[in-house]
């Protein structure tokens, strides 16, 4: 869980650096509209457009943009898109189990899409239900480290919130809750007064696969295929990786 965990929480800082910024905000504006299609565009009776506008607003884009996601969502500008959700299912190398979770309009490229991007790059797909079991539906909160931020009083806060588990991730702390139970750990997380990077409802691992430095690498180099197509939302995968191989990839 946390190999997947700290991969996912420095996607956003890598795709900047890697000069894929463009793509990256594609993702995260595609995110609004369609939060602001099924719920409104008022963010106080949209918790999960709060959160999508948050997550893009953290990543650094322009409000403009945003403002106008939102309005093509909800239908109050012209242009927007009535995407499908679809998830695929996979295993990558050394046996990791893989779920893509796509937003299209086409479902035929989306499928080509991640399909060759299994196959060029170690993997390979698999029937619908043959991976999805090994993961649960979870609310996650990902809390930056910060001065003044001490673990047992964040602890104590979101577990009265509903929060079931906090994990250390390094550079930032994980809060684990069922999805239901998402916007109070992320409200009282706000209402102790600190800042949150994300919050989403995710697909967490019950079981993980340990990976060497090698296995890391090609695990990472799939990753980044998949998620270098256009239709492909996000990518969720069942494995761990050790703060020393972590160290030696960086």
């Amino acid at each position: 869980m946390s190999g997947h965990s700290k991969w996912a929480t420095t996607k956003h800082k890598k795709a900047v650096i890697d000069g894929r910024r463009a793509k990256l905000f594609a993702r995260l504006i595609k995110n609004i509209e369609v939060a602001a299609r099924s719920g409104g565009p008022d963010i106080e009776g949209n918790p999960t457009l709060y959160d999508a506008m948050q997550k893009a607003r953290k990543s650094s884009v322009p409000l403009d943009n945003i403002e106008r996601a939102v309005k093509r969502g909800a239908g109050m500008e012209a242009g927007g898109v009535d995407y499908q959700t679809i998830m695929y299912e996979g295993y990558g190398p050394s046996g990791v189990a893989v779920l893509i979770e796509c937003l299209t309009d086409n479902r035929n490229r989306s499928a080509s899409e991640v399909r060759v991007a299994m196959s060029r790059n170690g993997g390979s797909m698999a029937d619908p239900g043959s991976v999805a079991y090994l993961f649960h539906r979870k609310g996650v909160v990902i809390v930056p480290k910060a001065i003044g931020l001490a673990e047992d009083d964040l602890l104590m806060t979101v577990l009265d919130a509903g929060a079931e588990d906090l994990i250390d991730l390094g550079v930032s702390f994980e809060v684990v809750s069922e999805p239901k139970d998402l916007v109070a750990v992320r409200t009282a997380v706000q209402t102790g007064g600190w800042d949150y990077e994300s919050a989403d409802a995710t697909f967490l691992p019950s079981m993980s696969v340990d990976l060497d430095v090698e296995g890391a690498k090609k695990v990472f180099k799939l990753l980044e295929a998949l998620e270098e197509c256009d239709d492909v939302q996000n990518v969720f995968a069942n494995f761990d990786v050790s703060d020393e191989v972590m160290a030696d990839l960086d």
